[in-house]
């Protein structure tokens, strides 16, 4: 599965390819195939996403887990303070990352 991320030009969250618009939840992906790297050219022409790029994920019955630690970070947030995590009242929601 490839996904698409970048960072919103406003607020500079992380955000993930949904299909019809970005999302700041990574589970709200979508698989982009081979049409990620034209996708990504053109949302950042339109000005909707600044850095955007495709990377590997896999879908597990938990949801969608980007394939390297980095994106698997920024899917879920700051990793020293887990109260400020994208699932700040899930206590699991960090044991996934590693």
């Amino acid at each position: 599965m490839k996904i698409l991320t970048g960072n919103d030009l406003v607020t500079g969250d992380v955000i993930w390819w949904a299909g019809d618009g970005w999302s700041r939840q990574v589970n709200d992906g979508v698989d982009v195939g081979q049409h990620g790297d034209d996708l990504a050219r053109s949302e950042e022409a339109a000005l909707r996403v600044v850095g955007a790029y495709v990377i590997d994920a896999t879908l597990t019955e938990q949801g969608i887990r980007p394939a390297h630690i980095k994106d698997r970070i920024r899917a879920l947030g700051p990793t020293v303070r887990p109260d400020l995590t994208i699932k700040p009242n899930d206590a699991d929601a960090g044991n996934w990352v590693i």
